[in-house]
């Protein structure tokens, strides 16, 4: 069993939409610093509960998404699974509660992964291919925070 999945979920055609698959997109492009690390990077796409067969292979799951919860456009949220759960002010997005609808599936599979998610609050989500310039802003520090927990869930000896 792998250590970590990191999936980058969106749809790069409507703007901010895309966040995560523009992340794992510059991920893949530094492959070689992870190279001997038990991590895969992988373009999730518009999220359905048709992948849930991955998370069978994976201690551990990081999600880079779009976060809604009424902050300005550009702020960064890390997330567990049980935040996700219990906080009635957050707006999931459809990802998330697919996330959240194949876990529960890999776990009647017999193997429910660690999951955390590294959310950023969207500015527009209308037709475009561009990040709006806030998300651009916020994209190196985005991607900061992510190798951040991307080095924590390596490391992890246990599920803290």
């Amino acid at each position: 069993m792998k250590k970590l999945l990191v999936l980058g979920v969106g749809n790069i055609l409507m703007q901010d939409e895309g966040f995560g698959v523009h992340a794992i997109n510059a991920f893949w492009e530094e492959k070689e610093d992870w190279k001997d690390a038990d991590v895969d990077f992988i373009d999730g796409g518009t999220f359905t509960q048709d992948i849930f067969y991955l998370f069978e292979a994976y201690e551990n799951v990081l999600v880079l998404d779009i976060v809604r919860a009424n902050q300005p456009p550009g702020t960064i949220f890390t997330r567990e699974e049980h935040q996700l759960r219990k906080d009635k002010k957050q707006m999931l997005s459809l990802h998330d509660i697919d996330l959240l609808d194949s876990l529960g599936m890999a776990q009647m599979r017999g193997h429910r992964p660690y999951l955390r998610v590294v959310g950023i609050e969207p500015a527009i989500i209308d037709w475009g291919t561009q990040l709006t310039p806030p998300l651009a802003a916020a994209f190196p520090d985005y991607l900061k925070i992510v190798r951040q927990q991307i080095i924590k869930l390596l490391g992890a000896s246990d599920k803290d």
